[in-house]
């Protein structure tokens, strides 16, 4: 089955899973993603060549403390794609729209209040990290500046979970190539070429959300059947509104627990000083790079195993969690084995400080690992989040988090960096466990 087939399949009832169905979400989604990544890459490398290591430490620190603050937001993306999955392996395109409205109508509300709420945001988070003045300084630029884009960043979560819930994974690399293509584009104009440094790297994150977000409403509306268009009252019954708010209170807990557990790293990696939190902002890069090729099998996990749930068919399930595993894993130890043979080369174009690259250097062999250790946790997440399984979900990140703090408190005093390193590393295969080790008892629920 193609990707235009699954586009266009009614997708009501038992279905096949197949390693060209799975391919044929994963694939797409995956070269969308890496556009996320590369647009990351694109940005250090900018203020890696403004001649300043404060430069390249301030942008990561604005970066860490964005992503704390909306990746705390993506149970919009997650919920609406668990949600949206199950009502397509029911048939009833009517709950697809109204999901969609209702994510929809929440991320714009949740954006307007950060983007008011975004000086209180700024102090707390700056008190949170603790930079040095200067690094502080090229923060608060890039910040103020990112934070105006905080309402079309939150729409475009929910825009992007409900292709994904449906399977359209060609819609979602196009709508993912949009907002990423433009603000990579600008990001060197602007902070290169036109000399905007900082805060021309945020403008062009500012136009591309904002175009993307245009871009994608247009392409999702226009595709709805107006006979399946449900009544305002259905968008926001109350039942439906309680579920959804639940849904979204796990998943938000499990999100903003993650992206801490990314901060406490840079936290502790700054009290180390500007070239470490430097080099940690480097390879945090070739982390994130493996973290999206995993995204994209994730993805496909959530949409099958949604779709699954919603036709009640325990084969698809079953079927769906074996291959989205094979896939994580072999991609996780592809990427590893890449990142070890030409890292420093990546390294070189990320910044032309030479002794920022000599550090990242070290540690380097520890973020090509995070390939293999997050395979598991990345799958099993897509489970959970097409299950809609998530309060064990929110539960099993808190046990994995705790590991987590006593592998810091453990090995960052006996072996510095290195600690840090290896503590991120066991974070991922701690969740990536306790999820497996819960599967079987929940689906057996499930489908009794």
């Amino acid at each position: 089955m193609s990707a235009a087939t699954i586009e266009e399949n009614e997708g009501a009832g038992p279905f096949e899973v197949t390693h060209r169905l799975v391919l044929s979400i994963a694939i797409p989604m995956t070269l969308g993603f890496l556009t996320t990544p590369l647009l990351g890459l694109t940005d250090t490398a900018v203020a890696g060549r403004l001649g300043s290591a404060d430069a390249l430490a301030g942008m990561a620190v604005g970066s860490v403390l964005f992503d704390l603050l909306l990746g705390s937001f993506n149970f919009l993306r997650a919920s609406t794609t668990g949600l949206v999955a199950q009502a397509f392996g029911r048939g009833d395109r009517r709950e697809e729209q109204a999901v969609y409205w209702r994510s929809l109508t929440i991320a714009l509300c949740c954006g307007l209040a950060i983007a008011l709420l975004s000086p209180l945001l700024l102090s707390a988070g700056l008190f949170l990290m603790a930079p040095s003045p200067t690094v502080a300084e090229v923060t608060s630029t890039y910040f103020t500046i990112r934070v105006l884009a905080a309402p079309m960043a939150l729409a475009n979560y929910a825009l992007l979970g409900f292709v994904l819930g449906r399977g359209q994974g060609m819609t979602g690399l196009a709508l993912q190539a949009i907002i990423n293509g433009i603000n990579i584009v600008l990001s060197i104009t602007l902070g290169l070429g036109l000399g905007w440094g900082v805060a021309g790297i945020a403008w062009g994150t500012f136009t591309g959300e904002t175009v993307g977000m245009i871009a994608g409403l247009l392409i999702v509306v226009t595709r709805f059947d107006r006979a399946q268009r449900p009544a305002r009252a259905e968008i926001f019954a109350r039942a439906r509104m309680k579920a959804l708010f639940s849904l979204n209170r796990d998943i938000m807990i499990r999100t903003f627990v993650l992206i801490g557990a990314f901060a406490i790293m840079t936290r502790i990696g700054s009290s180390m000083g500007p070239l470490v939190l430097a080099a940690n902002a480097v390879l945090m890069n070739i982390f994130l790079v493996a973290g999206y090729y995993l995204d994209g099998l994730a993805n496909a996990a959530e949409q099958l195993v949604g779709r699954a749930f919603g036709a009640n068919f325990r084969p698809a399930f079953d079927r769906a969690v074996r291959l989205t595993l094979f896939w994580s894993f072999g991609l996780g130890i592809v990427t590893t084995l890449l990142f070890l043979l030409f890292g420093t080369d990546v390294i070189g174009f990320l910044t032309t400080t030479e002794s920022v690259q000599a550090e990242a250097v070290k540690y380097l062999p520890w973020a090509a690992l995070t390939a293999i250790t997050g395979a598991l946790a990345f799958q099993m997440d897509g489970v959970y989040i097409g299950a809609t399984w998530s309060s064990a979900m929110r539960n099993m990140m808190l046990v994995a988090f705790v590991g987590y703090l006593a592998a810091l408190a453990l090995f960052v005093p006996l072996l510095g960096n290195h600690g840090l390193w290896l503590a991120l590393n066991l974070f991922l295969a701690f969740r990536g466990i306790f999820l497996a080790l819960r599967l079987p008892g929940l689906a057996g629920r499930q489908f009794a």
